[in-house]
């Protein structure tokens, strides 16, 4: 099969990139709606850029009706933002995060998840996730005939959960994959995890 994307309306070349390109990582993004009130949402278009200065990326649609959702809102307004890294046994809470909601209602609160404080940032972080990254924004740009919001986030304070890593022989911190069991995103409506673990030493 060979596609001519040209022919393709948005919405279909949507469900096709999203059905090849996989797995994709999902950033599971926590805002500050105000007054404490935390928004919650799930994003597979996702990845790292940059190492200096250290920056995440993820890109954000628009709601049904065209406005633009939470996340973009409240990161544009405050500048920060936890990204987490989701584990094999949340799918459903990440899906059930991807609802729309008006503005200011809280995903945490439907849901049911519990936050900690995330030590040197002004926002928590989900008990239950093994990595979180403390962020704050880096710069915002518009792309797309219906604009995408790319969100560049720069990493101030990683969270890593003592139980998923190891020193190596170097005396660096080795993050334990498969203890930390990260969901990925496949097409329509599934999700995997990890499975083998593939180790290949790379030509010098």
């Amino acid at each position: 099969m060979l596609v001519n994307l040209e022919q393709l309306s948005a919405n279909n070349v949507y469900h096709l990139m999203t059905q090849t390109i996989i797995p994709r990582p999902i950033a599971w993004v926590l805002t500050d709606s105000g007054d404490q009130n935390y928004n919650l949402a799930p994003f597979s278009y996702f990845t790292a850029v940059s190492s200096a200065p250290p920056l995440l990326m993820f890109s954000v649609g628009k709601k049904p009706d065209g406005s633009a959702k939470d996340t973009t809102v409240n990161v544009k307004q405050n500048k920060k933002l936890v990204i987490h890294i989701a584990n094999g046994d949340q799918s459903k809470a990440v899906t059930a995060s991807a609802a729309t909601l008006e503005h200011g209602e809280s995903e945490l609160l439907s849901i049911g998840l519990e936050t900690v404080e995330f030590e040197g940032f002004s926002l928590p972080r989900l008990k239950d996730c093994h990595i979180a990254f403390a962020c704050t924004l880096f710069e915002t740009q518009e792309l797309g005939e219906t604009p995408q919001t790319l969100i560049f986030a720069k990493i101030e304070h990683i969270y890593i959960n003592d139980e998923v890593i190891n020193l190596d022989d170097k005396g660096r911190v080795k993050v334990l994959a498969n203890k930390v069991n990260p969901l990925s995103r496949l097409g329509g409506s599934e999700y995997g995890s990890l499975g083998d673990i593939i180790s290949n030493i790379r030509p010098k």
